[in-house]
């Protein structure tokens, strides 16, 4: 186990520069998520975590030692990928077992730690069996089994539940997360989905464009996000955009924030707005309502709430004190 520390981390392919400084001290047994869209660079920074991808400027440090030139097989790392990378040819034993073998770790040891891993991961009734006979979610406890027996200071996950169903990804994460708590090693985490982020996370670094735009714990990024990025893309569905021009809320060029469940249905209403569909999903509704200048909105409602016909116009209210402005470069003000 270990600290790990980004200090002023930066990254360029040629004259392009990917990552633009990002700066974290993360705590022994911390389980940090860095969540952003397609192309943010949040794989790349986990890549150079993991020596992966080299350090254009700036330094990786893992337990106090600094690694830029430290070979990913010196760093004290171990990690799990979206592919799984199993070898097909071998069984479930030989391949958790395969990184130990070629470090020469004695056959006794070997099998104790794999039989250790084995067991936390439920995998017991299937050491013998190859890749091929096994699900998605068991080949990703292999994966993940492969890791565990290293006993590294640092687990890198790289979009590990991405090739699973939605069902099979909220289990598994419910088993990620408790076995990071058994196991109390320091954790990168990368993903797209910022459910999993939010579930995951002590704290989570949101990127956008090669920037850690804001970090902090889930609910923190959510209920107090610092740009007009974080508030869009932290939270589902994504908070509403209003023209604070149009609504004389705040300073010229600014936008107003806020989340569907603040926004309500009233009469009259600061705005108006036309209700284009309605969702039902059980234990709630959410609205979707299109303003005259085209701006379309979302209002999150109870089940048990009144639904307004299709193709009906609304009243839209909400508390100022929930209400978020960000600037013209979506700064929060």
């Amino acid at each position: 186990m270990a600290t790990v520390a980004l200090k002023d981390l930066k990254k360029s392919f040629g004259k392009t520069e990917v990552i633009h400084g990002v700066d974290m001290e993360i705590a022994d047994g911390e389980f940090i998520v860095i969540v952003g869209p397609s192309g943010c660079g949040k794989s790349t920074l986990l890549r150079m975590v993991a020596g992966l991808e080299t350090v254009t400027g700036g330094e990786v440090e893992i337990g106090g030692r600094p690694v830029n030139h430290v070979e990913p097989m010196d760093r004290d790392i171990a990690m799990v990928f979206q592919n799984y990378a199993l070898y097909p040819h071998m069984s479930v034993f030989d391949n958790m077992a395969y990184g130990l073998k070629i470090a020469k770790v004695p056959k006794p040891e070997i099998a104790a730690r794999v039989e250790t891993a084995a067991r936390l991961l439920q995998l017991e009734p299937f050491l013998k069996r190859k890749p091929r006979e096994l699900s998605g979610g068991q080949r990703q406890r292999v994966a993940m089994g492969r890791a565990i027996v290293r006993k590294p200071a640092v687990f890198l996950f790289d979009e590990p539940l991405s090739n699973l169903d939605a069902k099979l990804r909220v289990q598994m994460r419910l088993e990620i997360k408790a076995l990071q708590r058994e196991l109390g090693v320091t954790s990168l985490y990368v993903t797209h989905d910022q459910i999993e982020a939010m579930t995951l996370a002590d704290r989570m670094i949101v990127m956008n464009a090669g920037r850690a735009d804001q970090i902090g714990a889930p609910l923190e990024v959510y209920a107090d996000p610092q740009t007009a990025f974080v508030a869009g893309f932290i939270g589902s569905p994504p908070t509403n955009f209003l023209d604070a021009d149009m609504l004389d809320a705040g300073p010229a060029g600014a936008q107003l924030g806020i989340r569907p469940e603040h926004l309500r249905l009233a009469e009259p209403g600061r705005v108006r707005a036309q209700i284009a569909n309605a969702e039902a999903l059980g234990a709630e509704t959410l609205l979707h309502l299109r303003m005259a200048d085209g701006t379309q909105v979302t209002v999150r409602q109870d089940a048990g709430t009144p639904i307004p016909e299709e193709g009906s116009r609304a009243g839209l209210d909400w508390d100022d004190a929930q209400a978020m402005l960000f600037d013209a470069e979506g700064r929060r003000l």
